[in-house]
């Protein structure tokens, strides 16, 4: 029987198992980076680094972040995936200085005769021999019995004399691992249920992976069933489907169970957007609770519940993570939806007036057109006859590149009817402008967010002068709320360039 508010063990195997996703690898610069975060900001109990013997790349980064964790005093979280290869790994572990092994085992029959072609006594006498090797050199010895689930699907008299020989070396923790992602809830149900029953001495910890869909869940029934721990990935990187994705699995334990982790929810958003610049695996956006699009109400009706009472708001609030609730603009927008808008950018318009601007969104979503908050003052202002001419405006800008070329622009401006001439390099077109854009606005003392996102929207099947969106986020440290401009032209440099000119008529008119 569980004890409420029972604390689980999260370890994140982002770096090493993640590190697996088809086309991702990790410089040691953002393994650091990245595993500074997961400990220091994010909060997870441990984090599992790399692979032993890889690579010299893989040495070096290990190495690095050692030296690190050492002198912060995190040495004992960092952990290292190794093999039963008597001495090799301790070796290599050694070398490095890291403290703790993961020994990656067979935890299937299949496995362990087709592969190894080995004997359940032979795998045994060599894992006890790397066992005592490792603890002889101060090494903590951690066990995955890899393909467990097929183990103990198909062979489990195999997995139970594995547990009853093993359990007798000194090993800290058992890692049952789901490597194939095969398994049901109730399958990790009964099958840990099962193994908590027999061996109730022994450290479980669950390591799922997401072929059917099932991580989630699959992790909640193994801490429910006795295990002690999770192994997870941000955003669910990872082999195949990937591995248990911490930020579904963290919330979940959170609120659908009694037990509780030491992760910070408001870094989640964080760490998933850091994992997702440094691996180059964009996730989508309506990711449950990391996805941009996940906290966006799109139906008017929807709207108009939240405005009167929250009636369409449910337990995953946006502001646990560091977010805030977005009510998107377009044919299916409503009332509500203009009014909360218009709420948030600290406007109140007439019923009337509202009416106006209502239709008009709904006009532009029926065109396919993208309508954003801020778009909102400039529709106003042409519903309303208004002029909105900014102080602010891009005159003339040229950039050159190529191949070969260093990127330089030269722009001009005029601010408040006054011309401001400069020229700046970059490491591409679009940044040798803002580097010319940034003198100009230093010697004018505005200040602009920093770029936080830039996407580039093409039509499928377009021509090559085809229109180019090219939607910019800025924000600043802190904010809940980004600022999102667009901007269009055939050229997509200049589609960026209209863009950052949107930004500055918003923060100047």
């Amino acid at each position: 029987m569980t004890n409420v508010n029972e604390k689980i063990q999260i370890l994140d195997v982002t770096l090493r198992d993640g590190e697996q996703t088809n086309g991702v690898s990790f410089s040691w610069e953002q393994k650091l980076n990245i595993t500074k975060f997961l400990l220091c900001d994010l909060r997870v109990d441990r984090v599992e680094i790399a692979s032993a013997r890889v690579s010299p790349g893989e040495f070096a980064a290990v190495k690095k972040i050692i030296e690190w964790s050492k002198a912060e005093g995190l040495q004992d979280k960092i952990e290292i995936l190794g093999f039963v290869d008597i001495d090799k790994t301790v070796n290599w572990m050694k070398d490095t200085e890291v403290k703790v092994l993961n020994l990656l085992t067979k935890g299937s029959l299949n496995h362990l005769t087709n592969q190894l072609r080995k004997t359940p006594e032979e795998h045994f006498e060599d894992i006890r021999k790397t066992v005592e090797n490792a603890n002889a050199v101060g090494i903590t010895v951690n066990v995955y019995l890899e393909d467990w689930s097929n183990g103990y699907l198909f062979s489990r008299d195999y997995v139970i004399q594995y547990l009853s020989t093993v359990s007798k070396f000194p090993i800290k923790r058992f890692f049952l691992a789901d490597t194939l992602g095969v398994m049901s809830p109730e399958e990790v149900r009964t099958a840990i249920s099962d193994l908590t029953h027999l061996f109730p001495e022994l450290w479980f910890e669950f390591h799922g992976h997401n072929d059917y869909d099932l991580a989630v869940a699959n992790c909640l029934e193994a801490v429910k069933a006795g295990a002690k721990g999770l192994h997870v990935a941000v955003n669910g990187l990872g082999e195949r489907a990937g591995n248990s994705p911490l930020e579904a699995v963290v919330t979940a334990l959170h609120d659908k169970t009694n037990f509780r982790t030491t992760v910070e929810e408001k870094e989640i958003t964080n760490a998933s957007r850091l994992v997702e610049v440094f691996s180059g695996k964009r996730i989508s956006d309506n990711r449950p609770i990391v996805g941009e699009d996940v906290f966006t109400q799109t139906a008017g009706v929807h709207a108009d519940g939240d405005k009167k009472g929250n009636l369409y708001a449910n337990p995953i609030l946006p502001e646990r993570f560091g977010r805030a609730r977005v009510y998107a603009l377009g044919k299916l927008a409503g009332k509500a939806s203009i009014t909360e808008n218009l709420k948030q950018l600290g406007m109140v318009l007439t019923p009337e007036m509202e009416k106006k601007v209502l239709d008009r969104v709904i006009e532009l979503g029926d065109q396919n057109k993208t309508v954003t908050k801020e778009d909102l003052r400039y529709i106003i202002a042409d519903v309303s006859g208004e002029n909105l001419d900014s102080p602010f405006q891009i005159k003339a800008c040229t950039v050159t590149s190529g191949i070969g070329v260093k990127p330089v622009a030269h722009l001009k401006v005029v601010f408040k009817g006054e011309e401001f001439v400069s020229e700046g390099e970059g490491d591409g077109g679009y940044d040798a402008f803002m580097n010319a854009l940034g003198k100009i606005l230093t010697n004018l003392s505005i200040s602009i967010p920093p770029l936080y996102d830039y996407e580039v929207r093409i039509p499928p099947g377009g021509n090559t002068n085809a229109l180019v969106e090219t939607v910019i986020t800025w924000k600043n440290e802190g904010d809940l709320q980004p600022i999102r401009t667009i901007g269009i032209d055939s050229d997509q440099q200049v589609a960026a360039i209209k863009a950052t000119e949107r930004l500055l008529h918003l923060l100047l008119s």
